[in-house]
């Protein structure tokens, strides 16, 4: 049988060895923090919208509409052709306006009230505008912000459109001021 070693005095520790670790592990820790980078802010690429729009365009026979020659600072966001309420597809475009309010395009063919009422978040009607040469219907929910204008297709051959987002009316009418439908041709 063997006797057993004598613990060494460092096994048993003391405060001292334990607060002069604690410093050398905390200096190190700060040292990886300050080295380290870190991001300030993430941006995305701006969206192709124009190439998305062609595309839909071409698949569905709808004429979709986007945002042509908007002023500096506008940047495309979002893009998107899916099922939404009442299973109707939809054609989604979004943007970031200069001052940093979102505005979108929504729009659909044989719109029902349940989606105008989905795509506005259901908010109340507060009057008419006129822009881009049409009567637009004026939304608007709070107090969560959401604003809309709507524009109903009157004949099938044509989209029901909805401009939306927490950009303010006068966004949203210059917005809708730009839509052109895209060609596919």
């Amino acid at each position: 049988m063997s006797t057993p070693q004598p613990r060494s005095s460092y096994a048993n520790g003391s405060v001292a060895n334990m607060a002069r670790s604690m410093l050398v592990v905390a200096a190190i820790v700060a040292a990886l923090i300050l080295i380290v980078p870190r991001v300030n802010g993430i941006t995305q690429p701006p969206v192709d919208i124009e190439a998305a729009a062609v595309g839909v365009a071409q698949e569905s026979g709808w004429p979709v509409s986007r945002a042509r020659g908007l002023p500096d600072g506008w940047r495309a966001t979002t893009v998107r052709y899916v099922r939404s309420t009442d299973g109707l597809m939809t054609w989604h475009a979004g943007y970031q306006t200069p001052d940093g309010n979102y505005v979108a395009v929504e729009q659909t063919k044989d719109a029902t009230s349940g989606w105008v009422a989905a795509e506005t978040n259901r908010a109340a009607q507060v009057g008419e505008v006129r822009a881009a040469g049409r009567t637009w219907l004026k939304y608007e929910r709070s107090p969560k912000v959401q604003r809309s204008l709507v524009w109903r297709a009157p004949s099938g051959t044509e989209l029901t459109t909805v401009v939306t987002g927490t950009g303010t009316f006068q966004e949203l009418e210059a917005f809708a001021e730009h839509l052109q439908p895209v060609t596919t041709g």
